[in-house]
């Protein structure tokens, strides 16, 4: 059998140019032997994968958690951006070691295909973290919400996914029913996450040198590509993160303003009494909550203090959160270790793991920090409303 007449091979010809795009599972050896096999048989000029530098690297370095500084994550307010990441890298490598695969072991293949023959590699993917941030602004807070407890869902599931069930994935129909499962489940996630990276891979591999082409890609973005390959798409507009709406813009501001609004009205038109007893009111309950936060992810006591003393005072200010403070507290307390920094996508996988790796501990703080605080400035502003009322 031609393996560049296999199913999942889609031969393109556009301007001069041959395309095979291998669609594939990046946790099926079979997957890695079709890729070697088709490389072989049409000994390309050019091999396009489906990566971006940073991913690149990071095959290139598996290491590569061992020189994260949390610090500077933290301070730059990339927290979520790196526990998104974290979050798919455990996943896919979990899948892979149910199968006995190394996660995207296809990509290497091509990779060091494109070494070994002198083919030209090109990086086809748009950046993860342009993804990401394009995905996070075009989200309701709703649909933040439920891709999260997605993500974290299918991170913890137990359930084992066999090599049929892979190899079924693999089909056209089988993949445009699931993605289309996807899009009635998170509809403002399918634009960003799917159509647009099917048309910046599209344009990349369309743009790669040579004659003949291997594109490698993940199944799900063949029938995409395919689509979009004979369009002009322009990359630069798919790269540029979009500004904040105006909502999101003053949306940040409301709640401070109502809560101070509130307290002043407090003082003004009831008495003294009145208005101090809304600052308690609002001093209390965020430092109850803010503290918990910290406590549920067993932070250590003085972070739990710094959360408990901190979340009053942020959760009045839109460009500081809780979190971030007891974070770096955390950090600075309990400084993650080597091995904490090799093992960070293993432990990322487990419950367990995630409250013994320290690394992973500082995020933990700043996740349920950060959820209980803002949970304590709605009852806070609950409160004083009702104190208001009197």
């Amino acid at each position: 059998m031609e393996y560049s007449q296999n199913d999942n091979v889609a031969k393109l010809e556009i301007n001069g140019k041959t395309i095979y795009l291998v669609g594939t599972a990046h946790i099926s050896q079979e997957s890695v032997d079709l890729v070697e096999n088709v490389i072989k048989e049409v000994s390309p000029d050019c091999i396009a994968v489906e990566l971006c530098e940073p991913r690149y690297e990071s095959i290139k370095n598996p290491k590569r958690w061992q020189n994260l500084d949390l610090f500077t994550v933290i301070k730059e307010g990339r927290a979520y951006v790196l526990i998104a990441q974290l979050i798919l890298a455990g996943f896919q490598k979990k899948l892979g070691s149910n199968l006995d695969v190394k996660p995207g072991a296809e990509m290497i293949s091509g990779i060091k295909a494109a070494e070994a023959t002198g083919a030209t590699l090109v990086l086809a993917d748009r950046e993860v973290k342009t993804t990401l941030k394009r995905t996070w602004a075009n989200l309701s807070i709703f649909s933040i919400f439920k891709v999260i407890i997605a993500m974290i869902g299918g991170l913890f599931s137990a359930e084992k996914i066999s090599k049929d069930e892979i190899e079924r994935l693999k089909s056209t129909d089988a993949l445009e029913e699931l993605l289309k499962d996807f899009t009635n489940t998170f509809p403002d996630v399918k634009e960003t996450l799917i159509d647009e990276r099917d048309k910046f891979l599209a344009q990349k591999i369309k743009e790669s040198p040579g004659t003949t082409i291997v594109a490698i890609v993940g199944a799900g973005h063949t029938p995409g590509i395919k689509k979009y390959i004979h369009e002009e798409i322009n990359l630069k507009k798919l790269s540029n993160i979009p500004k904040p709406s105006f909502t999101r813009k003053v949306l940040p501001w409301m709640l401070p303003g109502i809560v101070v609004g509130l307290i002043i009205y407090g003082f003004i038109r009831a008495d003294l009494s009145t208005g101090i007893d809304m600052v308690y009111a609002w001093v209390i309950v965020n430092s109850l909550l803010g503290g918990l936060g910290a406590a549920l992810a067993l932070a250590h006591p003085i972070t739990i203090l710094v959360a408990t003393i901190v979340s009053p005072f942020t959760s009045l200010n839109p460009f500081v959160a809780a979190g971030w403070i007891a974070g770096l507290s955390e950090a600075f307390i309990r400084k993650p270790r080597v091995k904490d920094l090799e093992t960070v996508a293993d432990d990322i996988t487990t419950i367990r793991g995630i409250w013994g790796n320290r690394a992973l501990k500082v995020l933990l703080v700043i996740i349920t920090t950060n959820l209980f605080g803002s949970i304590g400035t709605f009852i806070g502003i609950e409160r004083i409303i009702n104190i208001a009322n009197g």
